[in-house]
């Protein structure tokens, strides 16, 4: 069996927006967007690891709500699971505190908007879902070539 270590991704929802983060670095992903969240360390589940990435990377306190159905691999020998999530009352807006430069909330017809790195395409088109009757098209935009 190959060793592979999760990383968690948050479909952070407010109503029927979706958070997309600007990735800052490393240079080949800076740019592009995500959904945020970080690899689960030893000895942790992955609902804490989303809440605690959340709160390390956006400065708020969130609670995962449920994961949304699905794998997708990344780069050997990440995995990626996302967790729909909702921040917790009292908590701060979100503020791109580490690994990003820049935040959306992004309506249903907005979620195509951005460059959404490809690995979490399939994820966050799985993640549109649980936005409602409302959800957009579930197939990205074409992408412009990168210069």
């Amino acid at each position: 069996m190959t060793d592979r270590t999760v990383v968690v991704g948050a479909a952070l929802l407010d109503g029927d927006r979706l958070l997309a983060a600007r990735r800052s670095a490393p240079p080949e992903l800076a740019g592009r967007w995500e959904l945020p969240g970080g690899k689960v360390e030893p000895g942790e589940r992955p609902q804490e690891a989303l809440v605690r990435e959340l709160r390390e990377e956006l400065g708020v306190a969130a609670e995962a709500v449920e994961r949304v159905p699905g794998e997708w691999p990344l780069k050997p020998p990440y995995v990626l699971h996302v967790w729909t999530a909702r921040l917790r009352p009292g908590s701060p807006a979100p503020a791109p505190l580490e690994d990003h430069d820049a935040l959306r909330w992004l309506t249903p017809d907005e979620i195509w908007d951005v460059d959404w790195l490809d690995q979490d395409v399939p994820a966050v088109r799985e993640a549109v879902r649980r936005l409602g009757p409302t959800a957009p098209r579930l197939r990205p935009r074409p992408r412009a070539p990168r210069r």
